[in-house]
């Protein structure tokens, strides 16, 4: 993606709200980590607008990056109707990963029919350690597919992260990432030009707080 279409993307989230920064009143994560922004990737889908830039713009990104894609997999449960939306507009199969098997039926846990040695490209909503949607690639490599890789809307870029998609293997390419929210966040007066160096702080080292509050 080019610089001008990952600010494009970045501040139509942030002109949903999908993507909230409040470096001095920080939200705190399942994890426990203290974070300056929260995303919420599914308000894409009740604004249709910014639906359409994400899909076409998905389906952009798969067709550049995995021309031999034959399969789409969303990753459960933000990831099923982006793979869902953009398996029709490019006239793919999709399906989905479970996060677990299901405990009754077929017991499935990858949804759809997919065949050894088909080529898939997995989607998801927002990455930032890399853990569940990695967890999505392995279920499919564990089945036979041959996963080209990753198509996400949004990226944190964390060193965990990155280091864990290396070391996977995978390639991740997303729409819009962390940098590019901060400055597009800055230029449209949702944050201080001065925030940004706290913003990048804690991506690059989530585990130290000393961004918060007036530390700027």
């Amino acid at each position: 993606m080019s610089e001008t279409r990952r600010n494009q993307i970045a501040k139509a989230l942030l002109s949903i709200r999908a993507v909230i920064f409040r470096p001095d009143e920080p939200f705190t994560w399942a994890s426990g980590i203290k974070s300056p922004v929260y995303c919420d990737n599914r308000l894409t889908l009740t604004a249709p607008d910014v639906r359409t830039q994400i899909e076409e713009g998905l389906a952009e990104v798969i067709r550049e990056n995995y021309p031999e894609v034959e399969v789409l997999m969303g990753t459960s449960t933000a990831g099923i109707p982006h793979a869902a939306i953009v398996g029709h507009l490019m006239n793919l199969p999709m399906g989905y990963v479970r996060s677990g098997a299901k405990d009754h039926g077929r017991k499935n846990q990858i949804e759809g029919r997919l065949l050894p040695g088909q080529k898939v490209v997995v989607v998801e909503d927002l990455i930032s350690t890399g853990g569940s949607v990695l967890e999505v690639v392995n279920v499919l490599r564990e089945a036979g597919a041959e996963v080209l890789g990753i198509a996400s809307i949004f990226t944190y870029g964390m060193k965990k992260g990155l280091d864990r998609m290396a070391e996977a293997h995978v390639q991740n390419v997303s729409l819009t990432d962390f940098d590019a929210m901060a400055e597009a966040a800055a230029q449209e007066g949702y944050i201080q030009p001065d925030d940004i160096r706290r913003l990048i702080a804690f991506r690059d080292n989530p585990s130290d707080e000393s961004w918060i509050g007036g530390a700027k």
